[in-house]
């Protein structure tokens, strides 16, 4: 069995958590507690695109909260 999130034929999602880390989702898989989905239903290419396009900063939010408050 090949793993569910390298399929390339496969079908997937665009989720991110309150601390707005990302995760590529296996579209037949039920969305986690505390994710969101950002995309849908799209080409692992597609997802890996949007993920790279909107995912700048890899600090959880806390972190970068945390950061800013010792400035």
């Amino acid at each position: 069995m090949t793993n569910p999130f390298e399929r390339e034929d496969g079908s997937y999602h665009v989720l991110v958590n309150a601390e707005g880390q990302y995760s590529l989702w296996p579209a037949y898989l039920d969305v986690p507690d505390g994710w969101e989905t950002r995309l849908t239903n799209e080409t692992r290419p597609v997802c890996l695109e949007y993920i790279e396009t909107n995912w700048r900063d890899m600090r959880p939010e806390s972190l970068k909260q945390a950061e800013a408050a010792k400035m």
